[in-house]
């Protein structure tokens, strides 16, 4: 059992989230930075798609009534226990008593807090993880209060005694400078030849608007991107931005009025009326959920084969550090 005697900043349960109900106008929720909720597991032995604990820009102060094995993952941050600093990236025992907390977030947005076992809160839909817009799934629906009580569930191997480290090559670094590959489409063509190359030559920044939904971009150049003209189709509105409806994928990027795109993140709807001129590849969604505020974000379109080579090779590279770890 874990008491939360601080919950820190938008924490919440999650884990590898759960698909296959957009149809139902469900999105996946689950980490959104899942290299470090994957190698976070893989620290402490849990098996795969094990619930772990999200937080954002502030860790939780939590204490440990029973012995515990657990690893913190994300972005750079002081972590302390029972009074002393420990490292990131490795496992740690916790005795009865001892007390985990946490400064503010260095680097990045987002860090990880996997126990032995996993967390035990309800399944909604197959999936621990927390919507909190739609209130379920996780802990009650929400994010963490003080005073909630955290129970896990038993360690794959009761006798996991070792402890284990991620070497320096395997641990992902997150740049508060990015470069954000998209594939174009479903609606660039909305965009001219000129709008289509402001877009990607512009430097975008990381505005204080964004979350688990998504994540709004602004410019110093306040000029909207040029949209081919048209007259709107019945329904869509008057803005050249707006379709009739479309379904938006995870990574999908709008540009309301050309002005300030946003890029839907693992909690964001399903569908809406405005268009989206590409979608960030799966490969640089934890780059995004780590994007911080104010940092700078280039586009770089990307062919399909492309993005699924970057795909396989993210997979790869996860599934290395991971067998690093029992090797």
């Amino acid at each position: 059992m874990i008491v939360v005697e601080e919950p820190g900043f938008m924490t919440t349960v999650q884990d590898a989230g759960r698909p296959g109900h957009y149809r139902r106008g469900i999105p996946p929720s689950g980490a959104m930075d899942m290299e470090s909720y994957t190698l976070a597991n893989a620290l402490v032995d849990n098996r795969p798609g094990s619930a772990v604990l999200e937080f954002t820009f502030m860790g939780p102060r939590l204490t440990f009534s029973a012995p515990a094995t657990v690893a913190i993952t994300g972005g750079e941050i002081p972590i302390v226990l029972n009074g002393n600093p420990v490292e990131p990236w490795r496992s740690h025992h916790v005795q009865p008593g001892e007390v985990l907390s946490f400064g503010f977030l260095q680097t990045g947005v987002r860090g990880y807090i996997a126990v032995a076992g996993g967390f035990d809160v309800t399944e909604f839909l197959g999936s621990r993880s927390t919507h909190v817009n739609s209130g379920f799934g996780g802990f009650d629906g929400r994010k963490l209060h003080a005073g909630d009580i955290l129970h896990l569930l038993p360690p794959e191997h009761a006798s996991f005694h070792a402890v284990r480290k991620l070497s320096a090559e395997h641990v992902p670094h997150r740049a508060k400078d990015v470069t954000l590959r998209y594939v174009p489409g479903l609606f660039d063509y909305r965009l001219t030849d000129e709008g289509r190359r402001d877009f990607e030559e512009r430097e975008w920044a990381v505005t204080p608007n964004a979350d688990r939904t998504g994540i709004r971009l602004s410019c110093k150049n306040s000029s909207a991107l040029e949209f081919v003209h048209r007259e709107q189709p019945f329904g869509a509105g008057s803005d050249p931005s707006n379709v009739v409806d479309a379904g938006y994928p995870i990574g999908a990027i709008q540009i309301p009025s050309g002005t300030e795109p946003i890029v839907l993140a693992r909690d964001a709807v399903t569908a809406g009326g405005y268009c989206t001129v590409g979608t960030v590849i799966t490969a640089d969604l934890d780059v995004l959920g780590q994007a911080p505020t104010h940092g700078r974000v280039r586009f770089h379109a990307v062919s399909l084969e492309e993005a699924m080579s970057a795909r396989h090779e993210r997979r790869d590279r996860i599934a290395r550090a991971c067998e690093s770890l029992s090797s």
